[in-house]
């Protein structure tokens, strides 16, 4: 062999094996990042830092570390000692940019001891339980898959028979949910804040994976069925996050889908495919990989090595194509600056789908914060919504919404059905 041709074949033997090793790096990133999106994490990262409590009169101020999220005003949850400490955080004192610190009021520290802290936790769960919210509740079980899911039932007026259901997002509790108990109470809807697979409370999904909404959707149908079997004959779903892309699910596959209402989504996730495209770049991870990583969850013989039980259709919750299958009346919150789920597949539905879909901007909330930033504008943006959604509907023939026409019943009596929906649901 000339010299020549021994360079050459060198040259090929060196990026042929450059070549595996770069594709085998990239199947393993791409596999990384599908396993972050699918795998629970049961530790939070404490990585907000607590610089000091000061005593103010009969109450107490913290001193923070400025972040995007501690130096925006609103009312928060700072939860330290490994989440077995909670404090309720108020309005920003003072804010000094070149020491990089906030100064924000403490009004109310749940549990444990705020002085000791050094490290926490932001959240927008203000509350510890619907006590907190001035809410009387009992603690109740919904069987789901594997056992029983924990929920609190929050009663309302008697005979109600609209309930609302609340559901929490990805790596959240059920506490995220009581943002919306007070208006549901106001409007006189008995709540139940559930759980779900893989939160930490409820059973755990048999591969110990999310599904995104795929697989989540049933233990919210148990829950319609709890509430069905107490009285209930029509449900509202409110939905924060992934727990927006579960209730699109529970309403697109659920046997009750009939009895659902409307729902009401903060900072949902519509389309999935967006939402993992934009952490790939959040990540630095080049698009091609996080597009390996999509394909490793939805394909048969890539969920062996995600350790899916079964792939994840993520076609199947892109809710911008679907947007005309869409039959529940719907109101979305979200701020246009969601750091975390864009913004945009949330105004893009609602355009593709006015008739069913109204959008609301909130600004400066970043993820699933809208009430934290305003409560009293989504309080009161809600509450008129679902009035609307709520009112009895007229029949044919009949003058006011009191008065049923001749051989009629009134209206609200019988459950809502939707345009072409079966009169019996389908398993």
């Amino acid at each position: 062999m000339s010299l020549r041709a021994k360079w050459t074949l060198g040259g090929i033997i060196a990026g042929s094996a450059a070549a595996g090793l770069l594709g085998a790096g990239s199947s393993a990133l791409a596999l990384y990042f599908a396993r972050r999106v699918l795998t629970p994490a049961r530790v939070r990262t404490a990585d907000q830092e607590v610089l000091a409590v000061i005593r103010d009169g009969g109450g107490l101020q913290v001193i923070l570390a400025a972040t995007p999220d501690t130096t925006v005003n609103g009312v928060y949850s700072l939860f330290f000692d490994g989440g077995n400490g909670h404090a309720r955080i108020g309005r920003i004192v003072s804010y000094s940019p070149a020491e990089r610190t906030v100064l924000r009021e403490v009004e109310a520290v749940y549990q444990g001891n705020l002085e000791t802290a050094r490290r926490g936790w932001w959240s927008g769960a203000v509350y510890p339980d619907p006590s907190g919210v001035g809410l009387a509740f009992e603690d109740v079980g919904i069987g789901v898959e594997g056992g029983t899911a924990p929920a609190w039932l929050i009663p309302a007026e008697p005979g109600a028979e609209t309930w609302a259901i609340m559901v929490h997002g990805r790596g959240a509790t059920r506490q995220e949910g009581l943002r919306a108990a007070r208006v549901a109470h106001e409007l006189g809807l008995p709540s139940l804040v559930v759980s779900y697979r893989n939160d930490g409370l409820a059973p755990s999904a048999p591969d110990g994976r999310y599904g995104l909404g795929s697989t989540e959707w049933r233990d919210i149908d148990s829950a319609i069925a709890f509430a069905l079997a107490g009285g209930a004959r029509e449900v509202v779903l409110f939905g924060w996050s992934m727990g927006g892309a579960i209730c699109l699910q529970t309403a697109d596959l659920s046997k009750h889908r009939h009895v659902i209402r409307a729902m009401v989504l903060d900072a949902p996730v519509i389309d999935w495919v967006n939402v993992l495209a934009h952490h790939a770049e959040l990540n630095r991870i080049p698009s091609a990989v996080g597009r390996y990583g999509q394909l490793m969850m939805g394909h048969r013989l890539g969920r062996r090595l995600t350790g899916l039980a079964a792939p994840v259709d993520l076609k199947s919750m892109d809710w911008v194509s679907r947007a005309v299958e869409l039959r529940t009346p719907t109101l979305i919150l979200h701020s246009v600056d969601d750091e975390y789920v864009p913004y945009r597949p949330s105004a893009l539905l609602a355009e593709k789908n006015p008739e069913m879909v109204t959008f609301e901007a909130f600004e400066q909330a970043r993820h699933t914060k809208e009430w934290n930033v305003d409560p009293v504008r989504w309080e009161s943006l809600v509450k008129a919504w679902l009035q609307q959604q709520l009112a009895p509907r007229l029949n044919p023939g009949q003058s006011s919404p009191g008065q049923a026409g001749p051989g009629q019943s009134n209206p609200g009596t019988e459950p809502r059905q939707k345009p072409g929906a079966e009169q019996e649901p389908l398993d």
